[in-house]
């Protein structure tokens, strides 16, 4: 990366400068043959070289068009890279990976801070079935995102990542290895796709239902869910010694899919 490299703060622009950060990274994810890894904040390029390097097809996304002319000379030898320069929160991303025939998809990503949840929740509720979903990200969010329930960091992001995935910290990552230096200390989590899955009927509905108990967060769920059947609502509460006067945060998952399966 050359002095002239300009960082964009509107785009949240950290870029990773240690090569054995990613290295070990790439180590962790385990990559399988055959395999597709999507990438969200291509930056300077060096997480998409190293994926590149193990993965049959990297599709990654880069929303700054200054970007642009260094990156595609970057990679104009790569053929299994593909960057598309657009913002992924507004992409098709069932379209864009349909082209592709591999056994495993996988998504590998340090994405900037400030829309590490909405790219979360983009990725959990698509229909793409990922092997396993690897990002860097903030540490207090990584603190949110592995909270189980009853912990005051316990959301609803914690809920609905439990129902698809096994969650787990795998590295942490100093301040000190990103240009520009962040105020913040940075963790990799790992979400691998979880073999069984508790049913529900409507995972939509489930995904929503998650959000609006959790919606005001020192609200409890009889005032989250006032537009809900609060009656059916309050016979499953009542099978875990529960009532409507319970907060979000102190419900494990399986409650939260037997009220969507009541509801259904």
């Amino acid at each position: 990366m050359n002095d002239d490299f300009r960082f964009k703060k509107k785009f949240g622009q950290n870029f990773l400068k240690n090569n054995n950060v990613i290295k070990n990274i790439i180590k962790k994810a385990d990559i399988l043959d055959n395999s597709l890894v999507i990438e969200v904040g291509t930056g300077a390029g060096i997480l998409t070289k190293e994926i590149a390097n193990h993965a049959k097809y990297v599709l990654t996304y880069e929303i700054d068009d200054s970007l642009k002319d260094f990156l595609l000379e970057t990679f104009a030898t790569k053929e299994n890279v593909e960057i598309i320069f657009d913002d992924f929160l507004n992409r098709n991303i069932e379209l864009d990976v349909n082209k592709y025939e591999v056994d495993n998809i996988y998504f590998i990503s340090n994405v900037p801070y400030y829309i590490t949840t909405p790219i979360l929740f983009k990725l959990v509720e698509s229909s793409i079935n990922f092997n396993k979903i690897i990002m860097m990200v903030q540490k207090e969010l990584g603190e949110r995102i592995s909270a189980s329930y009853g912990n005051r960091n316990y959301n609803a992001l914690s809920v609905i990542l439990n129902y698809s995935y096994n969650i787990k910290k795998i590295l942490n990552v100093s301040r000190h290895e990103f240009i520009p230096e962040p105020n913040v200390d940075s963790v990799v989590i790992e979400l691998s796709a979880k073999k069984e899955k508790l049913y529900v009927k409507d995972i939509n509905k489930f995904y929503k239902i998650v959000k609006d108990s959790f919606q005001f967060k020192r609200k409890n769920i009889k005032n989250n869910l006032k537009k809900y059947d609060l009656i059916k609502i309050e016979s499953v509460l009542k099978k875990y010694n529960k009532d409507l006067t319970v907060r979000a945060e102190q419900l494990p998952l399986e409650v939260f899919v037997d009220i969507t399966n009541e509801l259904n």
